[in-house]
């Protein structure tokens, strides 16, 4: 149970989930009509592409999902463990984010279906890449685990008892920092097509530089860059 929320944490939090929603809009308003930031939805169009023997949607939405897949592979590889720990390698995963995004906007506007996998690949690292903090589950790239967690909360809220307050309010800043970012998504696209990528993607460009930067000044990674 969260009893105090490090800003490191909830800013983090927030700028990802902002980010992850922009993405995800521009990806669902431009020609592959699929999701890039969760999995669910794809998984049941796979189905049904599967009961309707549509060999081509069952090839490139199970691609989407292997990419996916794979970005979380990748987060693991890079940065193991599971709880959430200031001095990690998230600068070096964020790295890789920002580029795959910037990739992915390249191959979109080349109206290529590559650009769906490597921006569902980036979505997929990030997501693995926030795991827990105090035995709260952190997720940025989709709310329904959230929003579940959240009205369960409020549930047992309603009925007297004892709820982590700070992790009802981290879930309720990333939920609005979502829904804000596919507002922006949504608005860029519409006026510029494609080239809204270039603010998520600046963004994760930016969150890995001030990370990196700020977690050269921790001891612990001072001592682990000597000894290596």
């Amino acid at each position: 149970m969260i009893t105090k929320l490090p800003r490191w944490i909830l800013w983090g939090g927030a700028i990802l989930a902002f980010s992850a929603g922009c993405v995800n809009t521009a990806a669902l308003m431009g020609f592959t009509k699929l999701s890039v930031s969760h999995v669910t939805g794809n998984v049941s169009l796979f189905a049904a592409a599967i009961a309707h023997f549509d060999v081509y949607s069952v090839l490139y939405i199970g691609a989407s999902l292997l990419a996916f897949l794979t970005g979380a592979i990748v987060s693991g590889f890079v940065i193991g463990q599971t709880s959430l720990k200031l001095g990690r390698r998230y600068g070096r995963a964020l790295y890789i984010e920002a580029l795959l995004l910037f990739i992915s906007y390249w191959l979109y506007q080349e109206h290529d279906y590559l650009g769906q996998l490597t921006a569902a690949m980036a979505c997929g690292l990030q997501n693995a890449m926030i795991a827990t903090y105090s035995g709260a589950v952190i997720r940025t790239t989709h709310l329904t685990g959230l929003t579940s967690d959240m009205g369960a909360a409020i549930g047992n809220w309603l009925a007297g008892r004892d709820i982590s307050k700070p992790t009802l309010a981290f879930q309720t800043i990333i939920w609005y920092c979502f829904c804000a970012g596919a507002v922006l998504g949504a608005f860029l696209y519409a006026h510029i097509g494609y080239a809204a990528l270039l603010v998520p993607s600046s963004i994760v460009l930016i969150a890995a530089l001030l990370y990196s930067a700020a977690s050269e000044h921790l001891p612990e990674t001072r001592t682990r860059n000597k000894s290596s």
